[in-house]
């Protein structure tokens, strides 16, 4: 199974203080392409951060993090945006739909900030909401929608740009299990559909049997793997 990203001793520190908290620490995992990764653990794991060092959110005090066998910790702040805009997706527990916008110019808009042409937008926002199963309902706006559609219009923004990966930061943590249960199937679906890589964290059990890996994190440290 080819890899998307690789780590190699990821650390992460902070200062609280005088004391220094070890966010990350030695993280050595890999991303399987074109797979759900879930990285699972308590509040204060370190998962969130771990994500958002492999979404070149943040960058590790030190270690590397290979994506597609390019040292991503190496990129100037300029080519970390270029690789945020162009490579990656993110969704967040927050869904920060804009209110005023329907399902459809908010997909829109997420690919105009992507720097899409305008002549390619219309057809992949119509094409990234059916994906979703929100064809109906493209001009409803978020107050019309319930949690769950809601968040599948964040899932359609998100993907609408082609990225390759797609960073879910507790996208299911303000559902309950039926529709929590239904996005993690929208997900499923745009791996097999799309071929798209996806690292979400998560500390539902719920969520874990349908996961091709899961990394379990404590204190900032990989407990287990499966």
């Amino acid at each position: 199974m080819d890899s998307m990203i690789k780590t190699q001793n990821l650390c992460r520190e902070f200062r609280s203080g005088q004391a220094v908290v070890h966010a990350l620490n030695n993280v050595s995992i890999e991303v399987p392409a074109g797979r759900l990764t879930i990285l699972r653990g308590r509040s204060g794991s370190g998962k969130t951060t771990l994500l958002n060092s492999l979404g070149a959110l943040d960058r590790p005090t030190s270690g590397e993090i290979w994506f597609d066998g390019k040292d991503i910790t190496k990129l100037s702040e300029k080519a970390r945006d270029e690789f945020r805009r162009l490579q990656t997706g993110f969704i967040f527990q927050s869904v920060a739909l804009m209110a005023t916008m329907s399902a459809y110019e908010n997909v829109e808009f997420g690919m105009r900030i992507a720097g899409v042409p305008a002549a390619e937008r219309k057809k992949r926002a119509e094409e990234s909401l059916e994906l979703v199963g929100l064809a109906k309902r493209m001009t409803h706006r978020p107050q019309e929608m319930s949690g769950g559609e809601q968040q599948r219009v964040a899932i359609a923004r998100a993907i609408a740009h082609h990225p390759k990966i797609i960073f879910a930061d507790e996208p299911t943590a303000e559902l309950d299990t039926a529709m929590g249960l239904y996005v993690m199937k929208a997900f499923k679906d745009l791996i097999a559909t799309e071929g798209i890589t996806i690292v979400m964290t998560t500390h539902d059990p719920n969520m874990m049997e349908i996961a091709d890996r899961v990394y379990t994190l404590q204190d900032g440290v990989i407990i287990d793997e499966r």
